[in-house]
């Protein structure tokens, strides 16, 4: 009996001693996480219910800054772009790198395909201020977009991107369209090296074509990378900054205005921290609702 024991009581130790471990090694990250993300979450849901210009004194108003966030027009409608968005930042690139990932995949491994996955990634290295900038030269009324219009006999579709209210949302889109879509191709072409190949030769000896063979293999396989990726893309949109303040500051007027543009006038330019906080936290709760049925229906899709 004791001889037994002795061993399941080591091997308890060993195993406290390896989870002690772990935690030793997960615990600089962890306070890091703890210091940067949970503690300014938890302040800013504490200045969320006060008026305070991060100045002088706070006053509580308890639940006043949500409602102005709910019943203002101009905050509702950085919302509404943000959401517009979506369609940018995530349908068009999974979409198209979807597509691009396959068709690069069916060319023969070469100098064509490794020049295609490097120029389709390229904008992922270039910090999004600079595509920004570099982007707002293109659209301007002389800029290289309007100039191949006329070179193409399409002059009378020429005007000034950025800022004609019908086409600047659109066009600040087609920016973080043109920058994950390269982030998309090359996640979904690791995908596609995972599906066994032996899959793709049995419905190819049964004559499929090549439609078929993308539906009933390519597709299914990529279930967990297409999770992953519009959970990112959607999360850029609606927390878009960068691309928009480097381009439109928001404008023209309110044209291209997102909730990250709002927050940072409400606070460092209004001066009004209890607001910009509780818009915070109503993005982080969006952003929460749109994402967790996608990880939901990930996980569903996998049993």
């Amino acid at each position: 009996m004791m001889t037994s024991i002795a061993p399941r009581r080591a091997a308890k130790a060993a195993a406290r001693r390896g989870n002690l471990i772990g935690w030793l090694f997960a615990l600089p990250a962890l306070l890091a996480y703890c210091g940067f993300v949970i503690y300014p979450l938890i302040v800013g849901a504490q200045y969320s219910f006060y008026r305070w210009n991060g100045v002088g004194p706070s006053e509580w108003v308890g639940f006043a800054n949500y409602l102005r966030v709910f019943t203002d027009p101009t905050l509702l409608g950085s919302i509404r772009n943000a959401f517009f968005l979506i369609a940018f930042f995530t349908i068009i690139p999974v979409c198209s790198g979807l597509m691009l990932a396959t068709l690069i995949r069916s060319m023969k491994p070469g100098f064509a395909s490794s020049a295609s996955q490097t120029v389709l990634f390229l904008p992922q290295i270039i910090p999004l201020a600079a595509a920004g900038i570099a982007w707002s030269w293109m659209y301007a009324q002389t800029g290289a977009v309007n100039q191949i219009l006329n070179a193409v006999g399409l002059g009378f579709l020429a005007r000034p991107w950025l800022g004609d209210f019908q086409t600047a949302l659109p066009a600040v889109g087609l920016i973080g369209s043109w920058v994950l879509t390269g982030l998309c191709t090359v996640l979904f072409l690791t995908g596609i090296g995972k599906i066994d190949q032996s899959l793709y030769e049995a419905v190819r000896l049964d004559g499929a074509s090549w439609w078929r063979e993308f539906f009933t293999i390519t597709l299914p396989g990529l279930r967990q990378e297409i999770a992953v990726l519009v959970t990112l893309t959607v999360i850029a949109a609606l927390s878009s900054f960068d691309i928009i303040y480097t381009t439109t500051l928001g404008g023209p007027g309110r044209a291209t205005l997102v909730p990250g543009i709002s927050i940072y006038r409400i606070g460092f330019t209004q001066s009004e921290v209890g607001l910009a906080s509780a818009f915070g936290i109503v993005l982080m709760v969006l952003v929460l609702i749109c994402v967790l049925p996608i990880q939901r229906l990930a996980r569903a899709g996998e049993r």
